[in-house]
């Protein structure tokens, strides 16, 4: 089953300072059919103004997965982490027994990322954050892995039964991964692609489930996101 989430349909919030689209309730958006994926609660594609950011806020028993698409975002974090992740790199954040973060646009520029929120296989763990360069050239026609709930696959670790992949793809050209039908995947990409036959546009959500391989072609240049989940 591969089912559409058009852009123009996900759940809209523009703060000023912060334009979101929410692919999942959140906040002041709520909507019964789309409670989440599988185990994928959250997936916000943000606009964050210059020289702006979120505050200080918590978070507890969550596997929060941020991918920066383009400028720069800061973290800071009151188990004293502090980092820069740039533009095709990965930052995660176990929250576990609980722990508050602030993410800052401290750039000249429009930062945009996607925040995805995947619910946690170990309740009560001790909370911790990481980040790591994928350089966008080594993922340009394949998809890398980013992050995932092996500790042992030498990527970024979360608390949970899923991978965080990226892939960049050229127009006229195709890229295919495995799947497993039980799982729930949930793909973004930048572009029009085509999966498995079906179209989609720019941004637009791709709920995935009943499927043991995906056939991925660019019909524009385009950045893939995929998260594989239960």
């Amino acid at each position: 089953m591969i089912d559409i989430r058009k852009f123009d349909s996900l759940g809209h919030a523009d703060h000023g300072w912060l334009n979101a689209r929410h692919h999942f309730s959140f906040a002041s958006y709520h909507d019964p059919r789309r409670m989440g994926w599988g185990k994928i609660r959250v997936w916000n594609d943000d606009q964050i103004a210059a020289k702006s950011g979120f505050p200080p806020h918590p978070h507890r028993d969550m596997e929060i997965v941020t991918y920066v698409r383009t400028g720069a975002i800061t973290h800071q974090d009151s188990m004293g982490n502090k980092g820069r992740t740039g533009a095709g790199d990965v930052q995660v954040m176990s929250a576990g027994t609980g722990v508050t973060h602030a993410e800052y646009n401290l750039e000249d520029e429009e930062t945009t990322l996607f925040q995805i929120w995947i619910e946690t296989d170990k309740p009560s763990a001790q909370p911790g954050w990481g980040a790591m360069p994928f350089p966008k050239d080594s993922r340009e026609g394949a998809f890398q892995l980013l992050a995932s709930g092996r500790p042992d696959d030498g990527v970024l670790t979360i608390n949970a039964d899923a991978r965080i992949l990226g892939a960049t793809v050229k127009a006229g050209n195709s890229i295919a991964i495995d799947a497993q039908p039980d799982r729930h995947l949930y793909l973004v990409p930048s572009g029009r692609v085509r999966v498995n036959g079906v179209e989609a546009g720019p941004r637009d959500g791709v709920a995935i489930t009943g499927e043991s391989n995906l056939a991925i072609e660019a019909l524009e240049d385009a950045e893939l996101v995929l998260v594989d989940a239960r």
